[in-house]
């Protein structure tokens, strides 16, 4: 799985996406959790930062320790082997708005803002156009849920190296609820219908050009 939750009911959610070298982010996930466990005793953890700017500064710090730790220079490359990784954080903890930053693998970060309502990792480039096109800041949750399906369906089909099963989770901002995150399946009706849609209507508008 690409996606892992660290969540409190009616305080905090926070979600972490991640792409890039699997022991990388397996490490950074494990320690973040561990570090979150009462017994650890640790001043600093994600269960305990204040704001979603500290959860990133957080999962940056780690991710660098994680990095230095498995390469014997310190830096990105170690014997021809990239050790970097890139992850999204984001979520809601009360008292603020709910926010989402991308860490990259030297473990500096960027928010996203209304000028940049989305944000992506990994495998990109063929899932990005529809994404342009298509989500802005005013973009209703189930818009972006549906364009963020076809984002992948475009990348599935274009690179080998990126398939199913997909995780989603969509949070309504201030609800605190239970995370209920949704697997989606080469059997999942929706997205298949959602794929068959998009690319017939492709097809069709092609065809309607002069």
């Amino acid at each position: 799985r690409k996606m892992a939750l660290f969540e409190q009911p009616g305080e905090r959610l926070i979600v972490l996406l991640n792409a890039g070298n699997l022991a990388t982010t397996q490490s950074v996930v494990s320690l973040l959790r561990l570090r979150s466990q009462p017994q650890h005793g640790g001043s600093q953890h994600l269960m305990g930062v204040a704001s979603l700017y500290d959860a990133a500064e957080l999962v940056g710090q780690t991710l660098k320790e994680v990095v230095a730790r498995d390469t014997s220079n310190g830096g990105t490359l170690s014997q021809g082997v990239d050790f970097g990784a890139n992850f999204l954080v984001g979520g809601q903890i009360r008292g603020e708005r709910p926010r989402l930053f991308h860490v990259y693998p030297q473990g500096n970060f960027i928010e996203s803002t209304e000028d940049t309502p989305y944000l992506q990792i990994g495998e990109s480039k063929y899932g990005k156009p529809i994404l342009d096109r298509v989500v802005n800041f005013d973009s209703s949750l189930n818009e972006a849920a549906k364009c963020t399906l076809i984002s992948f369906d475009s990348t599935i089909r274009s690179n080998l190296s990126v398939g199913l099963p997909l995780d989603m989770l969509l949070y309504k901002a201030d609800s605190f609820a239970p995370a209920d995150p949704h697997r989606i399946t080469a059997e999942d009706p929706y997205s298949n219908r959602l794929r068959q849609g998009w690319g017939s209507g492709l097809k069709r508008d092609f065809a309607k050009l002069p």
